[in-house]
């Protein structure tokens, strides 16, 4: 709680006139400030708290105190990758607070004090060996008379880092109050914190993922590498709008992931690079799993070479590539450059130097990628055993009507 302002007057007067006490306070203060900035994370306010009331054994499954109370019931799902995106993390505590189903962060009598700020409905999971956590809560309520999106807090606690760090609140997809303006406002720590809920019968499911050290200041493992392109494993993949010169959405300008985002999705990305001997390997390649694996995937072609770029030229060269190799479900598509700002493909961040990158997404959020990827039958079996390892339990739930 804020101390009235005259109280805050007569302090700041005070420490001007006691001279060296008060330089000696700033110097202090700068110094904590310095030794925040150091901290993994950066400081993080009120998630010392997780700590209070912690138990000392802690299961990788929770069901917190909202799940017998009044409101829409939700299962929080996943894993927790250290910070390549691929190796499961074991022993991570994620500790979670959220409003009640009328928006408060409502204490129960003989909380600690403390913790009643972060109300009732709080607890933690600890990840088994294969990193895997599921939270049984229900759905928060948004603050009264506000228009922040509902939201859930969360932070993280690794068994080798000293210090706590907070993660992206997880917020929900189909959220009216969560505008575009606050999507882009999202800061991608651990990964993109939107949920997507599924629903099985009176419950909704959410899978979510969490990348360690992902977009966290002071990380001491960095995923470094010497060739970068596009987003990282964990982030949302952007809506972009490329022409689609072949393929079921010929003559349009469809978002790959705005229309097909639910399932599966592979976005292969070549810019001024193109080996087309290789080029035509992968899309017989990805034709076949397509059809293999019908509804559940989507794959996009994204030609971005500026070099003589000619839409009429460009559109011609596609549809002559998709006749000779027959293509029924493939998208081949086109954009002015990987760069462009029209299309909006510039949001991929993907590298227009390189051979080519294959993105991976699930449910919008990027699961996997590769770069520089050949076409060879052993990284054909690497594609294909991502999309069998990661297919999930809930592919076969609907979604949500929105209105």
């Amino acid at each position: 709680m804020k101390q009235p302002i005259h109280f805050g007057f007569f302090v700041l007067l005070f420490s001007c006139l006691t001279g060296c006490n008060g330089q000696s306070k700033t110097n202090t203060a700068t110094q904590n400030n310095i030794e925040a900035k150091k901290l993994i994370g950066g400081g993080c306010d009120g998630c010392e708290i997780m700590f209070i009331g912690m138990p000392t054994t802690i299961s990788s499954v929770d069901s917190s105190a909202g799940w017998t109370e009044k409101g829409q019931k939700l299962l929080i799902t996943g894993k927790v990758y250290k910070n390549d995106g691929r190796t499961p993390a074991s022993n991570v505590i994620i500790y979670y607070w959220q409003t009640d189903n009328n928006g408060y962060y409502s204490p129960k009598p003989g909380m600690n004090e403390k913790a009643k700020r972060h109300g009732h409905i709080r607890g933690w999971v600890n990840t088994d060996d294969k990193g895997n956590y599921s939270i049984y809560t229900i759905r928060p309520a948004p603050y009264p008379n506000e228009n922040i999106p509902a939201h859930i807090h969360t932070s993280i606690k690794e068994p080798n880092i000293d210090n706590e760090y907070y993660i992206d609140e997880f917020v929900f997809d189909d959220d009216k109050l969560l505008t575009g303006e606050k999507r882009k406002a999202l800061e991608n720590r651990g990964g993109s914190g939107i949920l997507r809920v599924l629903i099985s019968g009176d419950l909704q499911i959410a899978e979510h993922n969490i990348i360690l050290g992902l977009n966290i200041p002071n990380y001491p493992d960095s995923n470094k590498t010497e060739i970068r392109s596009g987003l990282e494993i964990g982030e949302d993949n952007p809506s972009f709008i490329p022409y689609h010169a072949f393929g079921p959405d010929s003559g349009t300008r469809t978002c790959p992931v705005c229309k097909y985002g639910r399932f599966h999705g592979i976005i292969y990305f070549v810019g001024n690079k193109p080996n087309w001997e290789d080029i035509k390997k992968w899309l017989s390649f990805l034709e076949q799993e397509s059809i293999t694996r019908s509804k559940y995937l989507k794959a996009y072609f994204v030609y971005g070479n500026e070099k003589d770029y000619s839409k009429d030229l460009r559109q011609k060269e596609l549809e002559n590539i998709g006749i000779e190799l027959n293509l029924k479900n493939i998208a081949l598509t086109f954009v002015p450059s990987l760069t462009d700002t029209g299309s909006e493909v510039n949001l991929n961040k993907i590298n227009p130097g390189i051979e080519n990158t294959f993105i991976i997404f699930k449910q919008r959020t990027i699961i996997d990628k590769f770069i520089n990827f050949k076409a060879t039958p052993y990284n054909f079996n690497v594609i294909s055993s991502t999309l069998d390892k990661t297919k999930g339990d809930y592919f076969n739930l609907s979604e949500p009507k929105h209105n």
